[in-house]
């Protein structure tokens, strides 16, 4: 599990020091930088598959990246202490601002104290690259590396927004794409057909979008001639066929979570991560959600941003962490049931934070 994450100078984020529990909700009014904590580890991601310093060119240089620009904050530092079976493993990086408006790792560092140690191990990567060196280190045989890369590889940042009719998961896919869930559901048929042929829970999906989508029946993942399969289904007592453009956007995005968080407990990622899952659902599915969500979190670790009460009612305070802007930068709170509980009492958590008692409001 990712137990704590030290984070300066990226977007909003002057300096953050947070433990991480098994559940972690994230709340805020607009702007306050939950989305930019979000993006940390969608870069994280581009980072871990050798596209760093294309992520860095597509999300308006490093002028965009460093807090208030490279001349207010020169550098992003970061930290992520994993806890593992025999000890903690921790990943360090410096990225320096350089020329191009680029950035660079002014310094790259594995770390593992195992238990009952108090000196850790620990691997320097060097500095100057561009890319991480982590890969090479792991394909080298370095255990330490070996471990994070799995771990940080199996951070995941799930991003459902994109339903419109151009929308990959609206599209056919390769029936052989089917390792892993994409970021954006692209390959959902073809994992679905996975899940259907080897028996990994699909029924238990199929069942969960019922509860959402009373009219669904079951999907129909035929693959044609060029091994190419799209989302198709039916419909409770028809026999009629209905394509994927068919399906609504708050129907589609459901789905997608749906199949997220069922899938196989063994395939889960180590990390999940999802920015405002309440996009489109009505509030009854949002209560389903919620409680896949909460279920998810006793096999994997979740992270989720939320500007819906209705949605947070599903959980305890203990899982919310509160985001605040406060001057030119983010702060992030995580609450406490003792600190709430007199008005826990009288009034939901959702409430609660309509009064704006506990922050991660607009004023």
């Amino acid at each position: 599990m990712l137990q704590r994450l030290t984070l300066s100078g990226f977007k909003s984020i002057k300096t953050i020091d947070i433990e991480l529990h098994p559940l972690n909700i994230l709340i805020g009014a607009n702007g306050a930088g939950k989305s930019n904590l979000i993006s940390f580890f969608k870069m994280l991601n581009e980072m871990m598959a050798g596209r760093f310093q294309q992520y860095i060119g597509t999300s308006g240089r490093a002028q965009s990246l460093l807090h208030f620009g490279p001349r207010t904050t020169p550098q992003i530092e970061a930290e992520l202490e994993f806890q593992v079976e025999n000890g903690v493993d921790t990943y360090h990086i410096r990225l320096f601002h350089a020329a191009g408006d680029s950035l660079i790792f002014a310094e790259e560092t594995l770390s593992f104290l195992e238990t009952g140690r108090v000196v850790p191990r620990v691997d320097e990567l060097g500095a100057g690259h561009q890319e991480t060196q982590i890969i090479k280190a792991a394909e080298e045989g370095k255990q330490t590396a070996r471990t994070l890369r799995y771990l940080l590889n199996r951070c995941r940042v799930y991003h459902f927004h994109d339903t419109s009719s151009t929308a990959d998961v609206r599209q056919s896919c390769y029936v052989g794409d089917n390792r892993w869930l994409m970021p954006d559901a692209g390959n959902l048929a073809a994992l679905l057909l996975r899940f259907r042929d080897e028996d990994l829970g699909y029924q238990r999906i199929i069942g969960t979008i019922r509860l959402i989508a009373p009219f669904f029946d079951d999907f129909v993942l035929e693959p044609d001639i060029s091994n190419r399969v799209i989302l198709n289904w039916r419909e409770k007592d028809s026999d009629r066929v209905f394509g994927p453009h068919q399906f609504s956007d708050g129907t589609l995005r459901a789905i997608c979570l749906a199949t997220l968080l069922l899938q196989p407990e063994n395939e889960l990622p180590e990390l999940i991560v999802v920015d405002e899952p309440e996009l489109g659902l009505h509030p009854y599915a949002l209560n389903i959600v919620a409680d896949l969500f909460s279920k998810a979190a006793l096999h994997t670790q979740i992270l989720i941003s939320t500007q819906s009460s209705s949605f947070l009612d599903n959980f305890d305070p203990d899982d919310v962490i509160t985001v605040n802007r406060e001057g030119k930068e983010s702060q992030f709170s995580r609450l406490t049931s003792t600190d709430l509980e007199a008005w826990l009492d009288e009034y939901s958590l959702g409430e609660i934070w309509e009064k704006n008692v506990i922050g991660g409001g607009p004023h």
